[in-house]
């Protein structure tokens, strides 16, 4: 099982990108709680360059509700990254498949919740 649903984006500017997503990620119902630049942070804790790449934390609250009461330390798992990163091809965005990252928890209605936010992010991901 894969642990990402991803696309690449061709001939477009990543913070194009970036703004896509951002939009996408409201357009179903999610916000972005935390976004860390790991280019930036490479270079000023390692002195090292790097492609361009960044995770936003994004979160649905009904969904995220929704987890947390079938499975209280299910927040562990929250939220759900999503990933920009410069790639030969383009922009490569991946945003975590819910389901995979549920699946050490043995809760059936967890894992239904996971299902249909791997859905959300499926269609998130292809609509930037």
């Amino acid at each position: 099982m894969s642990y990402t649903i991803d696309r690449v984006i061709k001939d477009v500017d990543f913070e194009d990108v970036d703004r896509r997503a951002r939009q996408a990620l409201t357009d179903h119902g999610f916000g972005v709680l935390t976004e860390i630049d790991v280019k930036a942070t490479m270079k000023k804790k390692l002195d090292k360059d790097m492609q361009a790449y960044r995770i936003l934390g994004a979160c649905n609250p009904g969904m995220a509700w929704e987890a947390i009461g079938v499975e209280p330390r299910g927040g562990a798992m929250l939220p759900c990254n999503v990933i920009l990163r410069e790639v030969s091809e383009g922009i490569e965005v991946s945003a975590v498949d819910p389901l995979a990252s549920m699946s050490a928890i043995d809760n059936g209605e967890l894992k239904q919740v996971a299902g249909k936010v791997r859905d959300m992010l499926s269609e998130v991901v292809e609509s930037i």
